[in-house]
């Protein structure tokens, strides 16, 4: 019999997967962990999102304890040296034996019983009295150097580090509630919330899990981002609304709440993410089509009052919530992005009225997928022009939509230009960047 704990098997599993073939949302929430106990579905989310967090930081200290340092490991090697290298180095309660013994048992039962004796040499090494053990305190060692070198020639040294440290912590879980009755049935199920930081509609969990609830299985409580849930409050209403990059359709919904007798447009160009769209937004009924489409070449012209294109992107705003991107993100990635932004962008432009409504938006911190995307698109289509956001702001302010210390410290996020730069670590929230822009009646 396997010697390994459930935790550590499915964590192994996971990063394994991760390795070959990138990120997964469902890996964590996947068949394998679900019958795993409450105490190894947090072990297993601790150790999976701690490697991926610290994985630069624990390669440089294990790998000058290697034989040639500058060896390529097989994967079923360097996974187990880092879960044990972050045990040693991360996780106080757990006993040394149990890291190193475990990620040698590992590295047996994947097939390389010859490397497990190095595996073991080199977490004794890191677990030995008087070796290196202080936890990570340098946050900014957690990401790629260019990264960390491109945000401080951006944001600055002190705002870069506020960055870092908040994308090495576990973020908060926020929720969506459809009415005031669901907070109610969430308190008799066990769930304790708080108040959002933001918006009155949020509410943040402090303890709980919501996923067991009658509220979540029936879609009466959504999990999403405070951040997230703020871009779709800040569409424009409109009696017709396109979002053309709707999946999974966390915004969506919020625009079909806002607009309740709008009709709303949400586009995919996957086939499968419309069919997991379509499941999603069925409380919604009929007045939601869910459309097949390419949001670069969008059909209609002139045909909808606001349309919100929340466009596909590098996602360096989610790094807390999603830490593997830092390891298959390449500044050179940033330019093809930035093609594809610009060309949704005028497709949306397109899409709209005259007098209509553009919002953009992405969930990266990078320019050349923000800012220089709205740049481009103001001066290659006529008659649109940049709106503040501030006004908006406001106006959700006297709706009772924004808390009120919430809506004066968005304000303060608001760039000369009128966009809004959501950074991680100001408030509890992902990094986003929102733009609102109106079509007048200009050709394109």
């Amino acid at each position: 019999m396997s010697t390994v704990s459930p935790a550590r098997k499915a964590a192994f599993s996971i990063l394994k997967t991760m390795e070959k073939f990138g990120h997964s949302d469902s890996l964590l929430r996947g068949r394998n962990i679900e019958v795993l106990s409450d105490a190894d579905k947090k072990l297993t989310t601790a150790l999976v999102l701690g490697v991926l967090r610290w994985q630069i930081e624990l390669d440089r200290r294990f790998r000058p304890l290697l034989k040639h340092p500058n060896a390529k490991l097989d994967t079923e090697v360097l996974i187990p040296l880092r879960m044990g290298a972050f045990q040693l180095l991360h996780m106080d309660r757990i006993p040394a034996r149990a890291a190193i013994d475990e990620s040698v048992e590992l590295t047996k039962e994947a097939g390389h019983q010859f490397a497990s004796k190095m595996v073991n040499a080199v977490l004794r090494k890191i677990a030995a009295p008087g070796a290196e053990r202080s936890k990570f305190d340098n946050c900014v060692a957690g990401y790629p150097e260019w990264m960390v070198e491109r945000w401080t020639k951006v944001y600055g040294e002190e705002t870069t580090c506020a960055i870092c440290r908040h994308g090495q912590e576990q973020p908060p879980l926020f929720l969506r509630l459809r009415n005031a009755q669901v907070e109610q049935e969430l308190k008799a199920e066990s769930v304790e919330l708080g108040s959002g930081e933001l918006l009155t509609a949020a509410r943040r969990v402090v303890s709980g899990d919501v996923t067991k609830t009658v509220s979540f299985r029936e879609g009466r409580v959504r999990i999403q981002d405070e951040g997230s849930q703020l871009i779709a409050e800040l569409v424009p209403r409109g009696g017709k609304i396109l979002d053309c990059c709707a999946a999974p359709g966390g915004k969506t919904f919020i625009l079909g709440e806002r607009n309740p007798e709008a009709e709303i447009v949400a586009c995919d160009g996957s086939h499968q993410r419309l069919g997991e769209l379509r499941t999603r937004l069925r409380l919604l009924g009929d007045r939601v089509e869910c459309r097949l489409s390419d949001a670069t070449q969008l059909e209609e012209e002139n045909a909808y009052h606001v349309v919100l294109a929340d466009v596909p992107c590098s996602g360096t705003g989610t790094l807390g919530r999603n830490p593997e991107i830092r390891h298959r993100l390449h500044v050179e990635d940033l330019p093809r992005q930035a093609e594809r932004q610009r060309a949704i962008l005028r497709s949306a432009l397109r899409a709209a009225r005259s007098g209509g409504f553009v919002v953009y938006s992405t969930c990266s911190l990078e320019p050349e997928e923000n800012e220089q995307v709205i740049e481009a698109a103001l001066r290659e289509v006529s008659g649109a022009k940049l709106v503040s956001l501030r006004t908006r702001i406001e106006d959700l302010k006297s709706e009772g939509i924004l808390t009120g210390d919430g809506s004066t410290r968005l304000l303060d996020c608001v760039t000369f230009e009128g966009t809004l730069r959501l950074l991680p670590g100001v408030f509890q929230t992902d990094g986003f960047f929102a733009a609102l822009i109106q079509r007048s009646g200009a050709s394109l």
